[in-house]
């Protein structure tokens, strides 16, 4: 009999009544320490206390109102997010994949509204993950993902991660812009480089596209600056945020420059819930934390610092680990046994840790984890590897 959830998920036999910080309690007591963070999106952890003021204070005075009237809560969110950004102007919704959806739209728009209804196509990367709405499966690529769902939806064109030369060979006539993840996470922590990322802007720029990124799960504070690409010293003309937005909250955006934005007039586009009170309030309170002094530089040093102890344990167990991939706090470990094996070894230690494409195990704590709570990991990450270990190396561990 099919359970009253439908069975889209293999689902842990756990169940969490609360969190605090860093770490996720059960019905019956039993701590977790949380490297999942909800695959990235609890950015501020577990009951931050001004993000769950932020929320009770707004659900106490109104928590939906329709876009057909003025939101002052995310007109201050927009602002906010402008005046820390390269975009002229905000579009809120509920999730990433709807982000992405918009993105793809805001791009089509554009390029028609100058003159080149031609162009629609858009360019992405092999490993890419955007989503599982139908045009963003599409986007995505994965045969895996889109099977039995029928013919993916016309328009994207995909090329080998990091290839500018296949990039290039790859823009058409029909090529409307480039979507790209400056961190591919789902595809298994893989980063850009940022070269790349500067040789795509270029590129753009000489072929007169648009350049979209995707930072779904590589923004909002998760590399130790506000958004990946500022790494690369550029800027895209469009871009999906969500995840670590609203700290848990359900909360997307698109962030556009203006040239892209002001084609999406009245009636163009739109979002039942997308930039209501309630979420807004939970987007402004995140961001007064990330963008408070100091906070995204300790972010950076917490990540220099578990890459250091990462690289370490992949020397101590190289039978369980091959590689340390990522930066910042979106990290991976390549792992030698079945991700699986590896997965399960950290919950029996007590660490909640995810999977990633190419058998990495992903680790994306909250933003706000401290040095205890990286060593706590580490000593279960090591506790772990030793449970995976061959049954002749883990006698010579012991």
């Amino acid at each position: 009999m099919i359970p009253p959830l439908m069975p889209t998920y293999n689902r842990s036999d756990l169940a969490f009544e609360r969190g605090e910080g860093a770490w996720l309690v059960t019905g019956d007591g039993r701590r977790f320490l949380d490297f999942g963070a909800g695959i990235a999106t609890s950015s501020l952890g577990h009951g931050h206390p001004h993000l769950v003021a932020a929320i009770a204070a707004q659900a106490a005075k109104v928590m939906h109102v329709s876009n057909l009237y003025r939101i002052p809560e995310a007109e201050r969110l927009a602002e906010r997010l402008i005046g820390a950004t390269f975009a002229d102007s905000v579009f809120f919704c509920n999730s990433g994949a709807e982000a992405n959806e918009g993105m793809v739209k805001l791009m089509r728009k554009a390029a028609a509204a100058e003159g080149r209804p031609d162009r629609f196509r858009v360019i992405c990367f092999e490993g890419a993950f955007h989503g599982r709405t139908l045009a963003m499966l599409s986007a995505t690529g994965n045969a895996k993902y889109l099977q039995g769902f029928g013919p993916p939806v016309d328009g994207f064109d995909h090329v080998p991660f990091n290839n500018l030369n296949a990039l290039r060979a790859a823009i058409g006539p029909e090529t409307a812009g480039i979507l790209v993840e400056p961190v591919q996470g789902e595809g298994g922590i893989r980063p850009a480089s940022l070269q790349f990322l500067r040789d795509l802007r270029a590129t753009c720029d000489e072929f007169g596209l648009l350049l979209g990124l995707d930072e779904i799960q590589s923004g909002m504070g998760r590399t130790g600056k506000l958004f990946a690409h500022e790494w690369a010293g550029m800027t895209p003309d469009v871009m999906s945020a969500a995840k670590g937005i609203a700290g848990g909250f359900p909360m997307g955006a698109i962030l556009a420059t203006e040239r892209v934005a002001r084609h999406m007039t009245a009636g163009t586009h739109g979002s039942t819930f997308g930039g209501n009170p309630l979420a807004c309030a939970a987007g402004n309170a995140v961001l007064e934390v990330m963008l408070a002094p100091g906070f995204l530089a300790e972010v950076e040093h917490t990540g220099r610092r578990l890459w250091r102890d990462l690289e370490r344990l992949v020397a101590d167990y190289p039978e369980v680990f091959s590689e340390v991939r990522g930066a910042g706090l979106i990290l991976g470990l390549k792992c030698v046994p079945s991700q699986a094996e590896v997965v399960a070894a950290c919950l029996a230690e007590g660490l909640l840790a995810i999977t990633a494409g190419e058998n990495v195990l992903r680790l994306v704590p909250p933003l706000i984890v401290r040095e205890a709570e990286c060593t706590a990991a580490m000593e279960m990450l090591a506790r772990a590897a030793r449970r995976c270990l061959p049954s002749n190396a883990r006698l010579a561990a012991k």
